[in-house]
């Protein structure tokens, strides 16, 4: 495997400045942030996205967000909170070992996800409800 930043972390061979820690998980603040408070969760073993991580990884992982999201919003009172998960490069993952985002708002900041909402569903979709169904 090649080295991970993340991986790194956990071990505690890089520092960071952690923020809740269990059996399976890390929190951690993002060393890029996108607002002050931006922290990330992480799976302690190494999955690259979030598709590869365990269902009950996931729950624990899951369970770590919700209790960072809500100490940030104790601690920070944010207007808002984003917590953003992103699988692959074309999501924007630029760190291979799955995380999630938890990134306080604030009404003057300059932080952005947005995109241009497409067309109400149709008949083609139909076609992708099915695909996706049959994949469960």
């Amino acid at each position: 495997m090649p080295e991970c930043v993340f991986c790194d972390i956990v071990a505690g061979e890089r520092s960071a400045h952690r923020l809740h820690e269990d059996e399976r998980t890390l929190a951690f603040l993002d060393a890029a942030p996108a607002a002050p408070g931006h922290a990330l969760v992480v799976p302690k073993p190494h999955r690259e996205t979030l598709t590869e991580v365990e269902p009950d990884l996931a729950v624990d992982l899951f369970r770590s967000v919700r209790r960072v999201a809500s100490a940030v919003e104790s601690a920070l009172d944010p207007d808002g909170l984003n917590v953003v998960q992103s699988n692959g490069e074309a999501a924007g993952q630029d760190v291979f070992h799955a995380h999630v985002h938890v990134v306080p708002r604030y009404g003057d900041d300059d932080v952005t996800l947005a995109w241009s909402p497409g067309d109400p569903p149709g008949e083609s979709d139909r076609d992708i409800a099915a695909e996706i169904r049959d994949a469960l």
